[in-house]
């Protein structure tokens, strides 16, 4: 029993330890990348500007010190909770990003719900529907969706329904129905790829021994298919589901660029132009965290749904 319990322990330990290290890997990664590809004071300043005011910039900064200080010093600011302030507003970073969020979980959650609702459905129409000309529709359309880049579809709709039609707004969010588009640009990759995934999950478990039992005893077709199938083809759906969280939240940057949608992704992409490093280095410090813990809940989700993975874990096969 105890040696169980500590594999148990071991597994959640070593996972968790890996998303730590994936996270400062991340935000070393893009500190570094951010100072090495030009000065930031310059790009900010007018050409014209005065040396001495652009030395005085630096050092009120910070960027004056070495690389190595100057990385220091920013996880010496982490580990204080201070993450710098705007080069351009002298705003925290952290203030400018969280007044952003609301925005932004507005756009994802509608979307990852949208995104089940279409792909859960037509994954298990068109498994039942093998090789018929319903199962050949809906994987026709989840090929051509996921298929479809960000930025192609969200053109799209907005020539199609704002231009043409004027039936939608193209940008902005006070509006009722603009959240219609840049939902839709969202989900569409995500519903078809959860539906490929759901229909082959689905298949492989209706060739299986206990399903051919259950329907030879008479029970009802979508009762085997609710009680039988659907329960053990989720399994592995789960992960395909923590794994699309991340392509969410990745896909709204520039979702929310091409709709002007006043989210975290627009706030990284004008602050990237501008060179506004204490506010990419946070967002981006943000947005990797919420992927890394999105994927973190998605694999103890299933070690514990799933008994394979923790035999797994006692085995020591991690």
């Amino acid at each position: 029993m105890w040696g169980h319990y500590k594999m148990n322990m071991i597994y959640i330990l070593q996972k968790v330890l890996r998303a730590l290290l994936t996270l400062i890997l991340v935000v070393t990664f893009i500190f570094i990348v951010l100072r090495v590809t030009g000065d930031p004071v310059v790009t900010m300043l007018p050409d014209d500007t005065d040396p001495e005011i652009i030395e005085q910039m630096r050092i009120a900064w910070g960027l004056d010190k070495p690389i190595w200080i100057q990385y220091l010093n920013y996880w010496g600011g982490i580990l204080n909770g201070e993450l710098g302030n705007s080069f351009l507003d002298g705003r925290p970073a952290v203030d400018k990003i969280v007044e952003r969020i609301p925005e932004t979980l507005r756009l994802t959650l509608t979307s990852f719900f949208v995104m089940l609702l279409i792909g859960i459905p037509a994954g298990v129409f068109s498994a039942i529907n093998r090789n018929s000309w319903i199962d050949r529709t809906i994987m026709t359309l989840s090929v051509s969706g996921f298929s479809l880049p960000n930025f192609f579809l969200g053109i799209l709709l907005i020539i199609v329904f704002s231009i043409w039609l004027r039936w939608l707004p193209s940008s902005g969010s006070e509006r009722d129905w603009s959240l219609v588009m840049p939902v839709i640009t969202l989900a569409t990759a995500g519903a078809g790829v959860i539906a490929r995934f759901i229909r082959s999950s689905m298949l492989e478990v209706l060739g299986k021994q206990y399903v051919r039992a259950a329907i030879a005893r008479g029970m009802p077709k979508y009762q085997v298919v609710c009680q039988v199938v659907l329960p053990n083809a989720a399994i592995p759906v789960i992960t395909i589901v923590g794994f699309m969280i991340g392509t969410l939240i990745g896909g709204s940057i520039v979702t929310e660029t091409i709709f002007s949608w006043p989210g975290v992704g627009r706030l990284l992409i004008s602050s990237v132009t501008a060179r506004d490093l204490a506010v990419v280095q946070t967002g981006i410090m943000m947005v990797a965290f919420t992927m890394i813990l999105a994927n973190l809940i998605v694999d103890f989700a299933y070690f514990i749904i799933d008994p394979r993975v923790r035999l797994g874990a006692k085995k020591g096969d991690n």
